[in-house]
Formats: structure tokens, C-alpha cells, sequence
């Protein structure tokens, strides 16, 4: 069972912690194979046959391949999360509600879209020395999280009063965001929200760095 789920992953990359904040939360082992991204390992023809567009993460579910941390994320909350009973029981990371479903598909899609454009380049600057000019990435993350946390003034969660994948998508890079210089200082419902995340059952962080040494 420990070796039944395999995840090619960067222990660096919110993406991937994506994967292992969402396996632990369920209870689900798994084998982790770290790729070397510096040394361009993920553009070798071996990593290509698993995804074509040469991005971390990849799951390897007992031969079931799939790239996309969030459509990851939703693969394993129908395959593991919804009748299993693992993790949470109870608590569907993905519930039925139509209103929410869509809720939580706007948020995969903040993910994806307004964070990775922000305040993920802007640690991709500090942590790995990424050619991009800082300055428009830290404002468009303080614009982003400023409309987050009048969100969650009067909300636990972000697609009601639940955790759901909108929490584990987005919760990487947002914990992660002071090492772009971008701080959480002036959003304290955003950080109440952290902690509550940090707070669930099976939760783990993501592997610290330090940025003096990497930037």
C-alpha cells in the first residue's frame, strides 16, 4: 500500500505541496520522487512520457497517470476522499452542492490564475532566482489577497464553512508568500485563515527554505 501512489515532485514547489497537504489530509501513503528541476531532469524524454509540458507534480496512482496539481486535487477527493472514509469522514473536500462545486471551482481557478501570476513569481525570484521584475508581482499578490481577506471576514473558508480543495490549492503559496516579500501583514482574516488550515487533522507544511542561501 505505502508504494500504491507514486508523485514526482519539487519539494519546493507549492504545486506539489498541493499533492502531499491533500494525500496526507485523506490518510493516503504515499512514495514521493523528488525531481531534479535544476539539473533539467524534467525535460529528459523519461519525465516527458509522464507529462509533455515538463511541470512537477505528476501522480502515479497504480499506473493511472495524471499532471495538474488541481485536477490532481480533484482526483484524489472522488477516487479517495467522497465514499472512502479516509481523512475527514465526513467532511467531502468536493461536497455536491452545485453552488458550492462552482465556488470551488472559482477559487482552483484564482489558484491557477491571479496567485501563480503574483505572488508565486514572486517567490519564484528569491527562491530560485527567476528572471521576473518583482515589483508588479508583489502588487498584484497584495491586490489578490486584499480581496481574500474581506472575503473571509465573515467566513471560515473560502466556499463557505468548510475546508475544501479551495483551501488546498490555494493555501501553498499564500503561506509561502512573505518568502516573494510579499507580506501577510495587512490581512489578518487571511491569516486567521492559515490557521485554521494548519489547524485540520493531517495537515503538514511544506519544506521551509532559506532564501538567503537559495536567492
Amino acid at each position: 500500500m505505502s508504494n500504491a501512489i507514486r508523485v514526482y515532485r519539487h519539494a519546493l514547489s507549492g504545486h506539489c505541496h498541493r499533492i502531499e497537504l491533500m494525500l496526507s489530509l485523506l490518510g493516503l501513503p504515499a512514495t514521493f520522487i523528488e525531481v531534479d528541476l535544476a539539473a533539467g531532469e524534467h525535460k529528459g524524454p523519461t519525465f516527458l512520457n509522464l507529462n509533455a509540458f515538463a511541470q512537477v507534480p505528476v501522480l502515479d496512482d497504480q499506473g493511472v497517470i495524471l499532471a495538474d496539481s488541481n485536477a490532481i486535487l480533484v482526483y484524489l477527493e472522488r477516487r479517495y476522499g467522497s465514499s472512502s472514509g479516509a481523512g475527514q469522514g465526513a467532511n467531502r473536500w468536493l461536497p455536491e452542492d452545485p453552488l458550492i462545486q462552482a465556488q470551488v471551482q472559482r477559487w482552483l481557478s484564482v489558484a491557477a490564475g491571479p496567485l501563480a501570476n503574483s505572488a508565486m513569481k514572486a517567490r519564484l525570484v528569491t527562491v530560485f532566482n527567476a528572471p521576473f521584475d518583482p515589483e508588479p508581482l508583489i502588487a498584484g499578490a497584495h491586490e489578490l489577497f486584499a480581496i481574500m481577506d474581506a472575503h473571509l471576514a465573515n467566513q471560515s473558508f473560502l466556499a463557505g464553512e468548510q475546508a475544501t480543495l479551495a483551501e488546498i490549492s490555494l493555501y501553498s503559496y499564500i503561506a509561502h508568500a512573505p518568502e516573494g516579500n510579499v507580506s501577510l501583514e495587512p490581512y489578518p482574516h487571511l491569516r486567521a485563515w492559515l490557521q485554521r488550515i494548519e489547524a485540520l487533522e493531517g495537515f503538514v507544511p511544506m519544506a521551509a527554505t532559506n532564501v538567503g542561501l537559495l536567492s
